[in-house]
């Protein structure tokens, strides 16, 4: 007998070792539900085949992979395993009393396994194990019950042999189910922390990928050792900043080398003793160094682990700071210029007023000197009046005034400069010609400054001709940008002096003051264009002035 119920305890937890063997971390849980399902029926099948008889009753573990295959499998699982229950008791029921015995423990098992069902799917593992265990302590002291009413029904003495049977059989019954979910609940929890582990390496992955690709990506040399000072991260820029060996000129080539052997110390010492202090645990430091023209600012970082804080490694950041250096000093020179500008254009305003006096009282000496001597005072007043354009020229480059903009069409300023161009073309000699584009769009423009703009550039191409040249005034648009190409015939301007055009005081006439055409620029660049030349020498120069029109959002005044 105790060998039976031995077989049979084996028999019940059947299903539990089938899934150990089906189980694969890989698959996961897909497929449990109907595995469990069959699994259980399989048990069920072989418990009833294995069917021991106390006092005439049968005895064996069924109800174990039944209550099992429910549990798991769900509400499908447990209609087949049901059904399957009920074709393998009917055969064994011998009179009316186990008939009705049977129905009523079915209804009383389906009514409970309906109502755990959801709520044990739903529950921890100790929940789970205590569900199964109370259900089966149910289901056991029915049973026991029936079995009482059965001997006592047919006049059956209670052995010991008989009680000693029932008890290992009840001790069996509770040991397997809770065997049973234990062992599945293990392996769902084992299977929980694999995932877990598996997520957890993934974004482990995910990081170290995204740490190197910030590395390799970041205009910053970044160089990371482990403690026992082996390169694991580097990036291009390194390679170019940290002055390497010879050998070690590429990424690939430094990965898993020793720092101390991947730096020429003729070239980076201060980088390896930077790693050097780092890895000994001092703290953060950052140092100048100046190599090959080359500004660096070298920064060395110890890093230890989150939670004995040992040191775990090292990096090294270089930034290339020759840039900024020289911007920072470009930056001083012109606020340097700008402060000499200011000063200088104040001086100038002031020196308009001796000038005048100046200019005045040699008309007066003028009028009261000999004929003979006109041509003389002539000359001083040109040179005058000529010094005094220079300073015009000259305030209206430096000043910064507030500048009022209104939207207006290009063509009414060149209509308004049309009469004065052709009048100083008349006196020349020479020709104009104005070709205007249809259907000009409006932009916003300072009409006073713009016809200053136009003025300078024509009358910059007349006086590059000769008599009998033409000067061509020509305007083009789209719906970007509105262009005036001003064409002379004139000598053209050299290549090597193009480039010099628009520098204060450089000047390609004999008494030219250098200013007019970078106060052209100043004007251009503040109505949002730009000037291009097109020269050869002995055909002419073209000087196209575009402004931009896509920015209509201006403001009417602009500093």
């Amino acid at each position: 007998m105790l060998k039976d119920l031995l077989l049979q305890f084996f028999l019940s937890v059947l299903p539990v070792f089938a899934f150990l063997l089906w189980h694969d971390k890989e698959r996961g849980w897909r497929g449990f539900k109907p595995f469990i399902a069959i699994a259980s029926g399989v048990a069920m099948i072989l418990c009833a085949l294995t069917a021991s008889l106390v006092h005439e009753y049968d005895v064996d573990f069924r109800m174990v992979p039944f209550l099992i295959g429910s549990l798991y499998g769900g509400y499908r699982a447990f209609l087949g395993l049901g059904l399957l229950y009920i074709s393998l008791r009917i055969p064994s029921l011998d009179n009316d009393y186990e008939i009705w015995g049977f129905l009523v423990f079915i209804l009383l098992f389906s009514v409970m396994l309906l109502a755990v069902i959801r709520k044990f799917q739903l529950a921890s593992n100790v929940h789970k194990e205590r569900i199964g265990i109370m259900m089966m302590g149910i289901i056991t002291l029915y049973l026991i019950i029936l079995t009482k009413l059965y001997m006592w029904a047919f006049n059956m003495p209670w052995t010991f042999f008989a009680i000693i049977s029932t008890t290992i059989a009840i001790i069996g019954l509770l040991l397997a189910i809770w065997l049973s979910i234990y062992i599945i609940e293990s392996i769902k929890e084992k299977q929980q922390l694999y995932l877990e582990v598996n997520q957890l390496s993934v974004s482990y992955g995910n990081e170290v990928q995204k740490l190197q690709q910030f590395i390799d990506k970041v205009p910053i040399a970044v160089l990371i050792v482990d403690a026992g000072g082996m390169i694991t991260h580097v990036n291009e820029e390194s390679v170019k900043l940290l002055g390497f060996r010879e050998t070690f000129q590429e990424v690939g080539k430094l990965k898993n080398v020793s720092y101390l052997d991947a730096f020429d110390p003729n070239r980076m010492n201060r980088g390896a003793d930077l790693l050097s202090q780092a890895l000994q645990g001092d703290s953060a430091a950052t140092l100048p160094h100046e190599e090959s023209q080359l500004i660096l600012i070298l920064t060395s970082v110890t890093l230890r682990d989150i939670e004995d804080h040992r040191i775990t490694g090292a990096a090294l950041i270089a930034k290339d700071i020759t840039e900024l250096s020289q911007l920072r000093d470009e930056r001083g020179r012109m606020e340097r210029l700008s402060l000499v500008g200011q000063m200088a254009a104040s001086i100038t305003h002031e020196i308009r007023n001796p000038m005048a006096v100046i200019r005045g009282f040699v008309q007066l000496i003028q009028e009261r000197s000999p004929q003979n001597q006109f041509e003389y005072f002539r000359i001083i007043m040109e040179e005058l009046d000529r010094a005094n354009l220079i300073i015009s020229d000259f305030l209206s480059l430096a000043q910064n005034r507030e500048l009022k903009m209104e939207k207006a069409s290009l063509h009414a300023t060149i209509n308004d400069i049309v009469p004065l161009l052709l009048a100083d073309a008349n006196l020349r000699g020479q020709t104009l010609e104005v070709q205007l584009c249809d259907n000009l769009p409006q932009m916003l423009l300072n009409d006073r400054e713009m016809k200053q703009l136009l003025l300078n550039l024509a009358r910059n191409g007349m006086e590059a001709m000769d008599d009998k040249g033409v000067l061509k005034l020509i305007t083009t648009c789209t719906n970007e940008e509105i262009s005036v190409h001003i064409s002379d015939e004139g000598v053209g301007i050299p290549a090597d002096k193009i480039d010099h055009l628009f520098e204060p005081f450089y000047t390609t006439k004999t008494r030219g003051t250098g200013l007019g055409l970078p106060l052209c620029l100043s004007i251009a660049e503040r109505h949002n264009g730009r000037i291009d030349v097109r020269s050869r020498e002995g055909e002419g120069t073209t000087f196209i002035v575009t402004f931009d029109i896509r920015v209509r959002a201006i403001e009417h005044t602009i500093p």
